[in-house]
């Protein structure tokens, strides 16, 4: 992704958050209903995130991640600590225009990932790719599905041979903390 178009992607976020500051409409075009307007049930399609997880990998324990909805339903905004005191956010909104779900991620280790996909048989899964320092690009594939008991499982896929194959980078399951 050339970094324009990641900057365009920030953009989104940043007016989707209320970073515009403006409340009121510009000159010709008409006030939002008083409704939100990420009302229509593809914008609840990521909704299964949403709670304060306890996160495993194999049964051990992995980290924390608080996922709230934000802006009227219109974010759904990760909060993640790792067990070993990494951290990170995510933005994650749905597109009306291109009509696939994005995330914006960014770690405080400075790494950073744009996502793009859709959901099918109940697995959202989001495609990326990032160059790597040597100048190899890596892809990138995060797939997230509700389980019937409740918890969230997300597999984390990368491929070095442009999708010829994929390795395991993650396998998490989210389980809500008590209380």
């Amino acid at each position: 992704m050339t970094s324009s178009a990641f900057a365009a992607r920030w953009l989104v976020v940043f007016v989707l958050l209320g970073g515009a500051g403006a409340s009121t409409p510009l000159r010709g075009q008409t006030a939002p209903p008083a409704r939100s307007r990420c009302d229509t049930p593809e914008f609840r399609q990521f909704d299964f995130w949403v709670g304060d997880w306890n996160v495993t990998s194999g049964d051990q324990p992995v980290g924390t991640n608080l996922v709230t909805l934000e802006e009227d339903g219109c974010v759904v905004h990760e909060h993640w600590t790792g067990a070993r005191g990494g951290t990170g956010q995510s933005f994650n909104y749905y597109d009306r225009v291109d009509r696939q779900w994005h995330q914006q991620w960014v770690s405080n280790s400075g790494n950073v990932l744009d996502l793009a996909g859709t959901l099918a048989g109940g697995t959202l899964t989001l495609h990326g790719e990032r160059r790597q320092p040597d100048g190899s690009l890596l892809r990138h594939r995060l797939s997230f599905r509700a389980n019937s008991d409740g918890t969230v499982r997300q597999l984390w896929e990368t491929s070095s041979d442009s999708g010829a194959t994929w390795a395991v980078s993650f396998d998490g399951l989210y389980r809500k903390k008590k209380g």
